[in-house]
């Protein structure tokens, strides 16, 4: 269950980032109470996770999931450069992801 929350925690933090993004600097309403809410349940569940999870491997993978979903949602959604290079990166952090679980 542990590892389920830790997803979700993960996934929840690439929400909380885009919601950011969308805020301009917390200037508009919904976005920053979406930042808020999906801030709060990520950091929960990270916090749930790590009752189970080391803490080395559980908010490295935390920080995974967040940093490629925010990285994808970028490219999918806002536009960014979807290079060779960048995918590469990300598939190398994906590497070490599963990786850290699979070694846990």
């Amino acid at each position: 269950m542990a590892w389920i929350v830790l997803v979700v925690s993960g996934l929840m933090e690439t929400v909380w980032a885009a919601a950011l993004s969308s805020s301009h600097g917390l200037s508009r309403v919904r976005p920053s109470a979406l930042f808020v809410v999906a801030l709060i349940a990520s950091m929960a569940g990270l916090s749930y996770a790590l009752r189970d999870i080391p803490i080395g491997t559980g908010y490295a993978v935390w920080v995974g999931i967040g940093a490629v979903g925010t990285a994808v949602y970028g490219m999918a959604v806002l536009g960014e450069p979807a290079t060779a290079a960048r995918l590469v990166c990300l598939a190398l952090i994906i590497g070490g992801v599963v990786g850290l679980k699979f070694l846990h």
